[in-house]
This record gives structure tokens, C-alpha cells and sequence, in this order.
């Protein structure tokens, strides 16, 4: 690795910043202690600080010593998880029912390493804007920092992510172009019957059974509507009817998820969802009522911003640890919608396989969204490293 010396000086304060961090997570929208810590640090440095766009969300600016030029974004989100940790090491969560069991304690506190250290080196042209955003979590933060005008008052002309990633070896890296993440998008079915007693079916209209016919027969557009060759994800996680055992009931209720690629798919695979849990508890004298929501929309890289963040992870790294190709994941990630506005590119850096963890750790797995998982934190010299090279290179460095 090639990896800056005062990066790797500074690499031990900045894990103190992340395990603060950890150790007092917030949920999305309520990142008040950490948006604090942010602003503090980077007002410290001599940054230009603005609060409050997104409710929570805290953005950075710093303008290079050689005058005006392009304008890069660089964002890490800030939320965490309503999960009970299971790791008792002594950065664990003393907010209960809290974790930052996604990382995000890291991706923030690797891009403050990034902040610190060009302020302090401001020997390039233009203009690093640094995003700290609430909420990715399911509350979309990206899209409301959008909404509250993040481009209108930082113009970036390209916009970067990052994301830790368990399974991919510890310092290296995956990207691809075109689509990297999938679209987010639930859906609810309320099948409307008519009740009566269990020994008696004949009297009543069973939604319970036309709920289980509509739960196997939307598997149907996965292998009979949609291109074998095209990606999709149905999966059904909530069936909930009745109250005991010898009464149909009137009502049940159907819940779940929907991933794609394409926004063409998630048309076909909505149109085709109503279509068919419309007709076939109309088959057994049912009837429903229907609400998709479209959460994320898929991330799509962009093919010149990938090419460019490659070289630069490439340079730090070595082309044998980085991955051009690497496998798009039905996850999704909400900062599919700053690249739906400007031109950019998300990265994983691998977290390794759990080895890392200190003692005290739980005894899951280190997957992201698991109550074991810890950030690993060898990765900061390596993520603000990243960082500080993506934004002198983009810029240009004197």
C-alpha cells in the first residue's frame, strides 16, 4: 500500500472519533450528538460549517489555496441501527436498542481523517464539499438533503460514496459501473374475505387461504414475466390473519419487498403484482387493496467517475486488491439518489472476515446489520487515504 505518512500518524485519533461515535449511536433523523461532533471537528479545522439540510444532515466546504476550479462531493452517512448489540467491548453502544451495525460510525469518521488532512493541505485548485448525511437507513437522508437544496448550494460537479463491505478482504476494494445496488421497494396487500366458523368454510369467503395462493403465485413473475437474464428479488416477510383457531377471518395482510436493477423491471413486477393478487383473491370472492411504495431507486454508477476512483484506488492499493467487476447486491443504498443528479461513483472497501474484532465481541457473524459486526478499524488510513487522493486528483494537486 502507498498510504500517506500522516495519515497513518493521524489514523489513532480518528479510531478514538469512531468509537465515540459507536459507543453513542442515533437513529435516523435524531443524529444530534454526532452532527454536533462533526461540525466541532470541522469548524476546528477551519471549515466552512452549514447545518440542518436534510433535518440532521451537516455539509463541509473547503476551498483550495489555488483559486476557483470543479467542485467534488464526498459523502459518508451518519445513522445507525435500531438493533440491541451484542458485542460488550468498550466502545459498545450504551444507548440501548441502538447500534451502528452498518458501519456508518466508520464511513464518518474516515471522511473527517479526509477533512482534517486537506485542511491542513489545501495545495489544490477548486472546491471539496464534505456530506455528512442523515438517515440512509430508511429514511432516504440523501434525498431530503436533495430536496433541501445540497446542489443548488454546492454545485458538484461529481459526487462520491463510499461503504464498508464484510466478505472482501480487509484494504481492498469493489466497484462496478452501471448498476452496483438495487432499488428498494415494499409492498402491502390487504385481502378482504368474509369470516365465519373454521367447521363451516363453506359460508365464508377465506382470505387466509387466497393469501396463500398469492403468496406462491407472485414467485410467478420472477420465472415466468420477467427475462431470465434480468435480475429481481420477491420476498414475502409478513402474512398475519386471524386470532384464533376456530374462526375464518375477514382480512389478511401481506408484506414485503421488491428489488431490481432496472426501473423497467420494478414496472413490470409492480403492474404484475396487482394484476395478480387482485385476480386471484377474486377467485376465491376476495378482494384487496394494494400500496407499492418505491423506496431507493437502484445505484447506478457512472462509467467515467468509476474509471477515475479505480486509478486512484488502484495507486493506494495495488490493481491486484481492486475489483472492477465485482457482483452488483440486491442490498440498496440511498445514495442512488445524489447519482441520480450528478455524475459519481460508490465504492466498498472490504471489512474483512471478523477477525478484527476486539475482545468482548458477540458471537454472530461480522455482517453489516448483525448485532456482532464492528467496523474495522485498520481500514481508516486506508478509507481517508481514498478520500484525500480521489479529491487532489479530481482538483488538481500543486
Amino acid at each position: 500500500m502507498h498510504l500517506p505518512s500522516e495519515i497513518i500518524a493521524s489514523a489513532e485519533a480518528i479510531q478514538e472519533i469512531r468509537r465515540n461515535i459507536h459507543a453513542h449511536p442515533e437513529l435516523r433523523f435524531e443524529e444530534n450528538r454526532t452532527a454536533d461532533l462533526v461540525a466541532q471537528a470541522l469548524s476546528s479545522w477551519g471549515i466552512t460549517v452549514f447545518r440542518g439540510m436534510g433535518t440532521t444532515g451537516v455539509v463541509g466546504r473547503l476551498d483550495g489555496d489555488l483559486g476557483h476550479g470543479k467542485m467534488i462531493g464526498m459523502r459518508a452517512d451518519m445513522d445507525a441501527l435500531p438493533l440491541q448489540e451484542h458485542n460488550n467491548f468498550e466502545h459498545a453502544s450504551r444507548n440501548p436498542g441502538k447500534m451502528h451495525a452498518c458501519g456508518h460510525d466508520g464511513h464518518t469518521a474516515m471522511l473527517l481523517g479526509a477533512a482534517q488532512y486537506l485542511s491542513n493541505h489545501r495545495d489544490f485548485k477548486g472546491t471539496v464539499i464534505f456530506i455528512f448525511q442523515p438517515a440512509e437507513e430508511g429514511g432516504a437522508g440523501a434525498n431530503e438533503m436533495i430536496k433541501d437544496g445540497l446542489f443548488e448550494k454546492f454545485p458538484c460537479d461529481a459526487v462520491f460514496g463510499l461503504h464498508n463491505w464484510p466478505g472482501l478482504a480487509e484494504g481492498h476494494f469493489g466497484v462496478t459501473a452501471g448498476p452496483m445496488m438495487a432499488s428498494s421497494n415494499t409492498f402491502e396487500i390487504t385481502i378482504k374475505g368474509k369470516g365465519g366458523h373454521a367447521a363451516l368454510p363453506h359460508n365464508s369467503a377465506d382470505p387466509v387461504f387466497a393469501g396463500a395462493q398469492v403468496v406462491l403465485a407472485l414467485q410467478g413473475i420472477i420465472t415466468r414475466n420477467k427475462r431470465p437474464v434480468d435480475a429481481a428479488v420477491i420476498s414475502v416477510t409478513q402474512f398475519h390473519a386471524g386470532e384464533t383457531s376456530n374462526v375464518i377471518p375477514d382480512s389478511a395482510f401481506i408484506g414485503g419487498t421488491v428489488r431490481t436493477f432496472t426501473l423497467e423491471v420494478l414496472d413490470l413486477i409492480e403492474r404484475r403484482l396487482r394484476e395478480i393478487s387482485h385476480n386471484v383473491a377474486s377467485a376465491f370472492d376476495c378482494q384487496t387493496e394494494i400500496t407499492f411504495a418505491r423506496n431507493y431507486p437502484p445505484l447506478i454508477n457512472h462509467a467515467k467517475e468509476v474509471e477515475f476512483a479505480s486509478e486512484v484506488m488502484s495507486e493506494l492499493v495495488g490493481k491486484q486488491n481492486v475489483s472492477t467487476s465485482i457482483d452488483p447486491t440486491m442490498g440498496a443504498e440511498d445514495f442512488a439518489f445524489m447519482l441520480l443528479e450528478k455524475p459519481g461513483c460508490y465504492v466498498f472497501l472490504g471489512n474483512g472476515d471478523g477477525d478484527h474484532r476486539s475482545v468482548g465481541h458477540g458471537m454472530g457473524p461480522c455482517h453489516l446489520h448483525n448485532p456482532s459486526y464492528d467496523f474495522n478499524d485498520a481500514l481508516i488510513p486506508v478509507g481517508v487515504s481514498y478520500w484525500v487522493t480521489l479529491a487532489q486528483r479530481y482538483l488538481g494537486k500543486n
